[in-house]
């Protein structure tokens, strides 16, 4: 299954200098409590560990713009955000980095919520695919390894965050 969800959702267009890849987590969470989480471009810090702060003006719809402040440690410290797509239906969230003081530039992400059972039970399949400009000085392995680092970082936090609700939701 999540090499069709990735052929289906996860198409980037991928120019000359950029790399490109994608990550996949298992949540021991049902997708309504997880897509609660992701769906939240205004509220990021609801599981991603590196984000402080993050606002956005007006209404949440395609085309909002959110400036996030980053976490210290990581080598930015603000970064400007667009909602590219969010879909209730299909459970997909794409963002696009519109600046900021970091070194990922053109960088453009997909995050899709699939609804699994396993042994029974509900669980989550999040897939979550990303391009980027390789910036001067580094290979495109490197900048892979580096965003898929933080990527995996925020799916483990997603992880933790929603099988924490998920228990507390038991009756």
């Amino acid at each position: 299954m999540e090499t069709q969800y990735i052929s289906r959702h996860h198409r980037h267009q991928i120019n000359e200098n950029q790399c490109s890849s994608s990550v996949v987590k298992h949540i021991k969470a049902p997708v309504d409590i997880v897509w609660s989480l992701v769906r939240r471009f205004d509220k990021p810090q609801k599981y991603k560990p590196f984000v402080s702060r993050c606002r956005v003006e007006g209404d949440l719809k395609i085309g909002s713009v959110r400036e996030v402040n980053v976490k210290s440690g990581l080598p930015a410290t603000t970064s400007t955000e667009r909602l590219e797509l969010l879909d209730d239906q299909e459970h997909i969230l794409g963002v696009k980095f519109v600046g900021g003081d970091h070194r990922l530039n053109n960088y453009s992400s997909i995050t899709t919520v699939h609804p699994e059972t396993v042994d029974g039970m509900p669980v989550t399949l999040v897939i979550e695919s990303f391009v980027v400009d390789v910036p001067e000085g580094n290979t495109q392995d490197e900048t892979c390894y580096f965003v898929k680092a933080l990527i995996n970082c925020n799916l483990k936090a997603l992880a933790d965050v929603s099988e924490r609700m998920a228990i507390q939701s038991r009756p």
